[in-house]
């Protein structure tokens, strides 16, 4: 086993990932921006580093500074949770050339998958379902663009090439359109990823968001998880994740889960990843791969009894898989809600210090968080400050469990979506599980932003 680690993150994945780190007896090393040295992983680690100032490109992006983290503690790992750094091939190369072990896939996976485009020609080859699109980067030539989303067929969606987190979209009705939405998108994807490409897909309207967890290890072998349905979303940015998918046949649910793993041998991959699809009509469509953990993990956690972080770490130090597919088992139901510390109305950020804090509990409910009383939430980074997950033998009880959570979780002293997502659990609609990617926004007139 891996003797210390890096933490490359912040908040609670990063607390996540040093719980599990205790629990296999490995010495954990906690980054951070000047702004994050009350948060709780970096007081519960067994070293700590300052890495930089409170804007992310200064501290948590700033690959210099992780390393030398490592070098100087002599650790023999980074593990970068999701976000900031987890799917930067670039990163991770520089890690494994410094003679540190990537916690993921490697280098050049994680390029050929991050490239959505170049995905999507994966998946192509390997019999996996896709939107139709362009196949591949677009230029300026507006006419040659109109003509390539004639040919899709209108609405189209303009996509970041390595967009993620709800962000480098837009959609087009018209020729009109196109010039501007793919413009706009590519000042927004230069902005948040440092690079404008684009390209064009179909859109489909009203599907359903589903995504298939796997993990595999450098020794061939490879496992799916079951599903989760993320369709609870807000600006392509999701508020709720549940597994499994509710209302799917499970021969569907098999075949696209056996063709994910088979895509994931052919290509050699390494650690935990999950292929997301929009789901209509009984037909799945590959989207994107991330090749991280998920924010959403521990829902699948709940119904599989399996750690995933525990197995990242497993895998990283050259063991096998712990678990083969014939023995993983799904039982009950998980739901996962995002608590974010903003506004509920227009979805403005909110930071500032919590003056009060009760987690819920009970049996079935599961709390992953870093805040406290007297915590102070940042400007400078993601509004979510916790999960909140509850499982069940049945969708129905897990609902239930998870109304009485919300209803019992006190933060005061910032604003927070806690009363939004109660009422999303009291909707009949997505009770019943009639929604898709859209309904958040159409039913409760949530502001796009």
């Amino acid at each position: 086993m891996l003797d210390k680690i890096v933490i490359a993150n912040r908040g609670e994945i990063a607390l996540r990932i040093l719980r599990a780190c205790k629990e296999l007896g490995i010495k954990t090393v906690a980054v951070n921006s000047t702004v994050d040295r009350d948060l709780k992983h970096v007081l519960l680690a067994d070293e700590t580093i300052c890495i930089g100032p409170p804007p992310s490109i200064q501290s948590y992006l700033n690959v210099p500074a992780i390393i030398s983290a490592a070098e100087i503690t002599g650790s023999m790992a980074i593990h970068p949770g999701y976000g900031f750094l987890s799917e930067n091939a670039d990163f991770a190369e520089q890690v494994e050339r410094s003679g540190f072990i990537f916690i993921g896939p490697k280098s050049e996976t994680i390029r050929l998958m991050g490239d959505k485009v170049s995905a999507i020609n994966v998946m192509k080859k390997d019999g996996i379902p896709c939107l139709p699109s362009s196949n591949v980067l677009i230029g300026t030539d507006v006419d040659k663009n109109c003509a390539i989303a004639n040919n899709i067929g209108y609405p189209v969606i303009i996509k970041a090439v390595g967009g993620g987190g709800g962000r480098g979209m837009r959609i087009a009705q018209t020729d009109e359109e196109i010039a501007s939405s793919i413009y706009m998108t590519r000042l927004e994807a230069q902005a948040a990823f440092n690079n404008d490409m684009v390209y064009i897909e179909k859109y489909l309207d009203n599907p359903r968001h589903i995504e298939i967890q796997v993990l595999a290890d450098d020794k061939g072998n490879v496992i799916y998880l079951s599903d989760r349905d993320c369709s609870m979303q807000r600006s392509h940015k999701k508020m709720i994740e549940e597994a499994p998918a509710f209302d799917i046949a499970d021969e569907f649910r098999q075949d696209i889960s056996e063709r994910c793993a088979k895509v994931c041998a052919n290509i050699g991959y390494r650690g935990a990843g999950t292929f997301e699809f929009l789901y209509k009509n009984g037909e799945f469509f590959f989207i994107e791969m991330n090749t991280r953990i998920q924010v959403e993990h521990p829902v699948t956690e709940m119904i599989t009894g399996i750690d995933l972080v525990k197995e990242q770490l497993r895998i990283a130090a050259g063991q096998p898989l712990s678990i083969q597919q014939e023995n993983v088992k799904v039982f009950g139901h998980a739901i996962e809600c995002r608590i974010n510390a903003e506004d509920p109305v227009t979805f403005l950020p909110s930071p500032g210090k919590i003056t009060r804090f009760h987690a819920p509990g009970g049996f079935g409910v599961r709390w992953e968080s870093h805040i406290y009383a007297g915590y102070s939430v940042p400007s400078f980074y993601d509004s979510m400050i916790g999960k909140l997950i509850c499982f069940g033998d049945t969708r129905q009880v897990a609902i239930a469990r998870m109304k009485n959570a919300l209803a019992e979780l006190i933060i005061d002293g910032i604003k927070t979506n806690i009363d939004l997502q109660l009422e999303i659990m009291n909707d009949k609609y997505f009770q019943q599980g009639s929604t898709n990617i859209n309904y958040l926004e159409k039913k409760f007139g949530l502001k796009k932003t």
